[in-house]
């Protein structure tokens, strides 16, 4: 009888793949250099420092582009 090569069925396929893929994240998580408790707060205080800055800019944007249109609509009507 004539040996066939049958590929794995779908489920068998799946499962080698989503196995492999924890393996995969496992040791790619060992690679992770984590922060030290230091670096994690003086990173947070830069992000939100960054965020207060940024709000401010778009708050003042807004306030100018306001009055810059409230005060086209006077000189125009």
């Amino acid at each position: 009888m004539a040996e066939t090569n049958k590929k794995p069925n779908f489920f068998v396929r799946t499962g080698r793949a989503i196995s492999k893929w924890f393996r995969e994240m496992k040791s790619e998580l060992k690679k992770v250099v984590w922060p030290s408790g230091k670096q994690l707060v003086n990173n947070t205080l830069v992000v939100l420092a960054a965020v207060l800055v940024v709000g401010v800019v778009v708050v003042l944007f807004d306030f100018l582009a306001d009055n810059g249109v409230a005060l086209l609509g006077r000189l125009f009507s």
